[in-house]
């Protein structure tokens, strides 16, 4: 569990830094530094993942610290991202589908009625 802890406080610390560097470089109403940093993660999330099956290049260890605690610290988005590629891998074409749109669509709505529930208090 520490070694999630640690990675995810390293990815944490490169989002940031990532998002800052964007929003300084290049200030735009478009979120650049987000949207590198999903795709980037996800990218890096492949990568790892497609290592740790290649036989014994990475240790369980390595995988989780990467995967669990570098990617996730730095986006959850690539986890997102990993495991709609799985459900298509497998041809559960369904759960793909309402996992993606649902997990879209329902994150901005519970968004929007967060900011809208604090707004009324």
């Amino acid at each position: 569990m520490l070694i999630v802890g640690v990675g995810g406080g390293m990815g944490s610390i490169a989002r940031y830094l990532c998002q800052k560097y964007f929003y300084e470089s290049h200030p735009h109403p478009f979120p650049f530094g987000t949207f590198a940093v999903n795709i980037f993660g996800c990218f890096l999330i492949g990568i790892f993942y497609a290592l740790s099956e290649k036989g014994n290049l990475l240790t369980p260890e390595w995988r989780i610290f990467l995967t669990t605690g570098i990617c996730g610290g730095f986006t959850t988005f690539s986890s997102f991202a990993y495991e709609n590629v799985t459900l298509l891998k497998a041809g559960d074409y369904l759960y793909f589908g309402l996992y993606a749109a649902g997990s879209v669509a329902l994150g901005i709505i519970a968004t929007f009625c967060g900011i809208a529930l604090l707004k009324l208090i």
